[in-house]
């Protein structure tokens, strides 16, 4: 069994507008990292290399993710201690609080590759 996250967020601003630039920028530093990192085995990805243009809501401000990870340690290693922290820390700036859970996690079969729906 492996571990899939699937993770909603609603930006408070479009993907070019200057106030998320910087969370926009080190998308592909943040996903390098997680696809080296212990663990990891897979993580949903258009052909640009993230996740953020897959548009599965009407809000084109709602992005997600979706990745899946050999255990909950590895995934947690991955969250608290790489930079994916700093990032975490600083999401009030980029996204909105929202009243619902934001994310889910759930066991899946090996070889097993998840989808948004």
């Amino acid at each position: 069994m492996k571990l899939a996250l699937l993770n909603i967020a609603h930006a408070k601003y479009p993907s070019d507008h200057p106030n998320i630039k910087d969370f926009i920028d080190n998308l592909e530093k943040v996903n390098a990292i997680a696809e080296q990192s212990e663990g990891f085995i897979w993580r949903l990805k258009d052909d640009s290399g993230d996740a953020t243009s897959i548009q599965l809501f009407d809000d084109p401000n709602i992005i997600v993710n979706i990745s899946v990870w050999e255990t909950a340690d590895s995934l947690k290693d991955f969250m608290f201690r790489t930079i994916h922290r700093d990032f975490m820390r600083r999401k009030k700036e980029w996204f909105h609080q929202v009243a619902e859970d934001t994310y889910v996690l759930w066991w899946i079969e090996d070889g097993h590759i998840p989808t948004p729906q």
